[in-house]
């Protein structure tokens, strides 16, 4: 075995505070790049409340679940899985001219992979829906253009701007996730559309669990409905750390939060509503779908030939904020977007581990310069707030201060 692999492999930090409660050792996958401290599941939007933050797993030969994952779907028969997934949309096939698949998307690589193929592989009539970016980049704004001209009508749902603003503002200030909002508004929109519309099949791209969560999350297509349904908003992880009776000090009423409420779970129970993950039937992968996604719509990658952070090219495009979602991650955990590429890479073998903690320690602490400005006016803080809130959220364990730059205790090897 390389000793890349094992080398720092499990390092005790028991003397060191440790913060956002992850685990006081740091250990990286042998076989990815991926280490423990990456959380499996986001506490701020999950259908329970815990003060713990669950990190991804590692079995007893210090693999990881996703890596896991991998080797398990080299002896998957997908062609009894495509017979599946022909059976499925046999099942919710409509003669009427109805839509009968919901396809959440933004118009990047996945969603244009999904919708497309369910219309013209399996002869669904899907409706696809769209919660907006905080602000479309070019690329985004022409790819989501892209989509709707390869054959889809589109609903495209934008919260109030202000309110959204404010939000996400909260979610930075006390969680240091500016992207919570966004994410817990998008989840919620493609299910509320397909109550609205009657159609009870709702197809996602990639099941996370792919990439970082639970294996038995990956032993079945369907996605908990809890996720829509969760009703503890009162708790201050639902709303930007803020609880919800005291938004309106934040300038934000009730009416404002609509959009962000969860479902009625009987209301979702009768209308028989299953929502369900492509990547259960396809083998995912996203690179394959970048290609997909290109000769069906005209994709079009990111024009500065990589983005800020990794080394790709084809991946969340679409958003001027979509860097400070993964340099916040960076921060919090110590791996971000580069190290999220390069395991999926490593496991799609386009690349070596070896390859990949090149990229890691080349693009990974790389700070998102381009839309910074914009982000600072959008949530109304001065450059000089913004780096006390991501300074004071660097957990000692993982980032120590050298010649006055902050250092990874632990980097990627």
């Amino acid at each position: 075995m390389p000793k890349t692999q094992v080398k720092q492999a499990n390092i005790k930090e028991e003397a060191l505070e440790v913060k956002h409660n992850l685990p006081s050792d740091v250990v990286y996958c042998k076989k990815c790049v991926m280490s423990n401290q990456r959380p499996a599941t986001h506490p701020e939007f999950t259908k329970k409340s815990t003060k713990d933050t669950p990190t991804s797993a590692f079995g007893d030969e210090g693999i990881c679940d996703a890596c896991r994952y991998t080797e398990q779907k080299k002896k998957i028969d997908w062609a009894a899985r495509d017979k599946e997934l022909a059976a499925l949309c046999d099942r919710f096939r409509r003669d009427d001219g109805r839509y009968d698949v919901v396809v959440p998307g933004s118009g990047g690589k996945d969603s244009i992979f999904v919708s497309h193929l369910l219309k013209t592989e399996y002869g669904m009539n899907p409706l696809t829906v769209t919660w907006a970016p905080h602000a479309y980049t070019d690329v985004g704004r022409e790819n989501m253009n892209n989509w709707m001209k390869c054959g889809h009508d589109n609903i495209l749902f934008t919260p109030d701007p202000i309110v959204h603003a404010k939000l996400t503002r909260l979610a930075f200030l006390n969680l240091v996730n500016p992207f919570q909002p966004f994410i817990l508004g998008q989840k919620i929109l493609c299910v509320r559309m397909a109550l609205l519309y009657d159609i009870p099949f709702v197809m996602y791209g990639e099941n996370q669990a792919e990439a970082h969560n639970s294996l038995k999350e990956t032993e079945t297509s369907l996605m908990d409905i809890s996720h829509f349904t969760y009703k503890n908003i009162d708790d201050p992880l639902y709303f930007g750390g803020v609880e919800s009776k005291n938004l309106v000090e934040h300038g934000i009423t009730q009416q404002d939060l609509q959009p962000y409420l969860p479902l009625d779970p009987e209301r979702v129970e009768k209308a028989g509503l299953e929502v369900h993950f492509m990547s259960h039937f396809k083998p995912w992968s996203p690179q394959q779908n970048y290609y997909y996604a290109k000769e069906a719509s005209g994709f079009i990658s990111n024009p500065n030939g990589r983005s800020e952070g990794t080394y790709t090219k084809f991946s969340s495009l679409d958003d001027k904020i979509d860097g400070q979602h993964y340099f916040t991650m960076l921060v919090k955990f110590g791996q971000g977007r580069a190290m999220n590429d390069a395991c999926r890479d490593i496991r799609d073998g386009y690349i070596s581990r070896e390859e990949g903690v090149n990229l890691v320690k080349l693009y990974d602490e790389e700070f998102p310069e381009e839309h910074f400005q914009f982000f600072l006016d959008y949530i109304g803080i001065t450059e000089e707030k913004y780096w006390e809130v991501i300074d004071n959220a660097r957990s000692p364990h993982l980032w120590k201060k050298e010649d006055g730059k902050w250092k990874l205790r632990h980097p990627c090897q």
